[in-house]
């Protein structure tokens, strides 16, 4: 049985290649620091990527994204990415964009960062993002680190 299985396994990893031109949303989680304090964060996104050239891609999202901890609220954002697919079913990309205050005493932030997605199954990918947000107005700059998966359609 098992020789069998393992190549229907990867056949089906084999015909799902990662490419642009699509909508995604996705479920997202990791941890937010800033000055030594590290909490929890979850959030949600939905973007589009559209292909510009054989393997390079650009794309837009929307997302909102909460801390774990009392005080704070949930932070909508705007960013726009750009990168390339390296394999078939992997993509790197780099990306900016600006996010609301998450507390009533934040700033809202512009924010850098870059991500890796990897496609799992059909419409299925995981991802890992880093995000830099540039503190305003003496506001400290903060980082997010997290970890996701999503659907792509």
């Amino acid at each position: 049985m098992l020789k069998y299985l393992l190549p229907f396994a990867a056949s089906l990893c084999l015909a799902t290649p990662a490419l642009a031109d699509e909508f995604r949303a996705e479920v997202r989680g990791g941890v937010w620091w800033a000055q030594g304090v590290h909490k929890g964060t979850i959030g949600v996104a939905a973007g589009r990527d559209f292909n510009v050239a054989t393997l390079l891609f650009v794309g837009i999202e929307g997302s909102a994204d909460k801390i774990l901890t009392t005080g704070t609220k949930v932070s909508f954002g705007a960013s726009g990415r750009a990168g390339a697919n390296v394999t078939p079913w992997d993509k790197v990309y780099l990306a900016a964009g600006y996010s609301t205050k998450p507390c009533d005493l934040c700033e809202g932030a512009a924010s850098i960062g870059a991500g890796w997605e990897h496609k799992i199954f059909l419409g299925l990918y995981g991802k890992v993002e880093y995000r830099h947000f540039i503190g305003r107005n003496g506001q400290a700059d903060a980082n997010a680190g997290v970890a996701g998966v999503g659907l792509k359609f």
